[in-house]
């Protein structure tokens, strides 16, 4: 009810309540013509008063009383909880009647919407769209592990249900015009003393409290108040994995990184801590910006090692190329390979050095070639050992002399049958394998929207096979190879000396130009899918480089 019909009732009930008498009292008025009769005022008003007041207690009555106290009784208790707790109270109407913030952080979210008090009197939806909004502006929601969680506490189940699918659909519209790959959690809680009470205790909202029990249940050891330290995020994946320990944390995991890097807090110009406790190796990556770059780390979970990254980043010594602890280096693992096997960096063809994660530890994949011998080598971050060798002499091939024209005159063979010059291409690649005992070159590049794949014979420069590939031309441009790695980089918040195997690869996809980069990092794998056209994210990957 509106406050223009109640008015409209409070009128309707004054006139019954003084019905039109006007020939009645007209006529005793002129048979006391010339009569004083005093009427004392205050009887007056004090009669005028019992009647307003009566009149207003038969309006509240039919009805008034009624709808004033549906329109100010909470019917759900909705709460919001990424790491800021934001608690709403709503009527049946889902008009917000009170909004909280239950953590400092949830305090600065609602900074610019009165600290939640501009929030009163809404619409429940536009009140949780401003919240999610603030959030991903404040980088709650921006990395693709992270999380929101939407809780309903109500008496009436079927209500609780309703408003949770509902707010689901609103978090999830506001998470996708904003680009977020946030996921969504949500939950019907039902009302109870206990929880309510733990929710005052942790000062945390009764929908994150019901989520640390959760937790509770697969691990008693674990301590509550702990646990309500913890983010939505954390908390997820530690259900996930089971629950088998206590994490440290984000900040326990930022200090271990700034401690690592030789830094302070005063000289890290940013920290984001992402938690990832459901990996094959439960870790936090932080990421660490400073005035010389940016730097990422990978921090055991449960211990608080270090597992990745670099050392004394401000000395100058180590830089962004520096081992982290345990980690020799890609240079000192390269020399150990070629120590074993007897041979220098001279000597050899096709070195290639790749860091790599094997069960929870840091190795080195060294690859080289030496005449017509391909070796192996897995080498262990921690002290240089030699984990694992391989070595196959492939069969010397017919044609005499050294058997192998070399990768230039392979270049030039497949270039001269394409009718190209070098400066005419693009996405030149070149790689030299064995396919039934004979050693070849595969030689790839582009001219303009053309792809050409050549087969060379190292013996000859011959062409044993070739393919060429016309794609549809586009009008929208090609931001280039560099570009398109330097998208895939920053998305990742990488830089080139940061990651190792980068590789960048043009294609066409029903007729658009992308580019698919990949690289490595902190024992990570990244693949990238980038607009060839705007150089645009359109797809990404990462997860461990097994």
């Amino acid at each position: 009810m509106t406050d223009m019909e109640l008015e409209r009732r409070l009128c309707r009930a004054l006139s019954a309540a003084a019905p039109d008498d006007l020939e009645g009292v007209l006529s005793r008025c002129e048979e006391r013509k010339g009569t004083v009769i005093p009427l004392p005022a205050r009887k007056k008003n004090r009669a005028v008063r019992g009647l307003v007041a009566a009149c207003l207690a038969l309006v509240l009555a039919g009805g008034g009383g009624l709808y004033y106290q549906q329109a100010n009784a909470v019917a759900s208790v909705v709460s919001l909880d990424v790491n800021p707790s934001i608690q709403l109270s709503v009527n049946q109407r889902e008009k917000v009647l009170s909004c909280l913030p239950l953590n400092d952080e949830a305090v600065a979210v609602l900074a610019d919407m009165g600290g939640g008090a501009d929030l009163k009197g809404t619409k429940l939806d536009v009140a949780v769209n401003a919240i999610v909004g603030s959030l991903v502006r404040s980088g709650y929601l921006d990395s693709i592990s992270s999380a929101i969680m939407i809780s309903v506490e109500d008496t009436d189940q079927a209500r609780a249900a309703k408003l949770q699918q509902e707010l689901t659909g609103t978090v999830d519209a506001v998470l996708q015009a904003q680009s977020s790959n946030a996921s969504i959690l949500s939950q019907t809680v039902s009302m109870s003393d206990e929880l309510n009470q733990q929710a005052r205790d942790y000062n945390i909202s009764t929908g994150k409290a019901s989520l640390v029990n959760q937790v509770l249940a697969l691990n008693g050891t674990l301590d509550f108040g702990q646990l309500a330290q913890l983010s939505v995020e954390e908390l997820r994946d530690l259900a996930r994995v089971g629950a088998p320990a206590m994490p440290i944390g984000r900040e326990q995991a930022a200090q271990a990184a700034l401690a690592h890097a030789g830094l302070t807090a005063s000289q890290a110009l940013f920290v984001e801590v992402d938690p990832e406790l459901d990996e094959r190796i439960p870790h936090y990556e932080v990421d660490v910006q400073t005035t010389r770059g940016e730097f990422e780390y990978i921090v055991d979970a449960w211990t608080g090692q270090v597992l990745s990254g670099a050392q004394d980043v401000m000395s100058g010594g180590a830089g962004t190329t520096a081992p982290s602890a345990g980690d020799i280096g890609s240079q000192a693992a390269q020399n150990a390979a070629l120590a074993h096997a007897g041979l220098s960096a001279g000597q050899v063809t096709g070195l290639r050095v790749q860091q790599d994660w094997d069960n929870g530890r840091l190795e080195y994949e060294v690859e080289f070639w030496y005449g017509t011998t391909e070796y192996d080598y897995t080498i262990a971050a921690a002290d240089g050992s030699v984990l694992k060798q391989e070595r196959e002499t492939h069969g010397a091939p017919a044609g005499g002399g050294s058997g192998d024209v070399g990768r230039d005159a392979a270049l030039s063979a497949a270039l001269g049958h394409a009718g190209l010059s070098q400066g005419q291409i693009t996405d030149l690649k070149v790689k030299q394998e064995w396919d039934d005992g004979r050693l070849e070159y595969e030689v790839e590049f582009w001219s303009g929207t053309t792809e050409y794949d050549y087969t060379i014979a190292a013996a000859d420069g011959s062409v044993i096979a070739y393919d060429t590939e016309r794609h549809a031309s586009t009008s929208a441009g090609d931001v280039g190879s560099a570009a398109a790695q330097a998208a895939a980089l920053a998305h990742a918040g990488l830089s080139e000396s940061q990651v190792f195997g980068l590789r960048t690869e043009r294609d066409y996809d029903d007729g658009r130009l992308e580019y698919e980069v990949e690289f490595r990092a902190g024992g990570m794998e990244y693949e990238y899918t980038i607009d060839g056209a705007s150089g645009a994210v359109l797809e990404y990957e990462r997860d461990w480089d097994d």
